[in-house]
């Protein structure tokens, strides 16, 4: 796991769908699993969800926390 991409966790917003402008560290542990069902999109955003979902998952959302502005 690269650190960069925690901080990036906390700065991007997803681009689409129905959480588009939504940090992606605040999207909701159920929109992360559908996306863990029906695949992650491609690219840098999928890596980066699908690191959210494994924080998620394991209950580390707090990990996020000293990142935010």
């Amino acid at each position: 796991m690269n650190p960069e991409n925690l901080k990036k966790l906390v700065e991007i917003e997803m681009p689409f769908g129905k959480y588009q402008g939504r940090i992606l560290a605040d999207l909701p542990g159920n929109y992360l699993n559908w996306f863990a069902r029906e695949g992650f999109p491609p690219g840098q955003l999928g890596q980066l969800l699908a690191l959210m979902h494994e924080l998620d998952h394991n209950g580390l959302r707090t990990l996020l926390d000293p990142l935010r502005k």
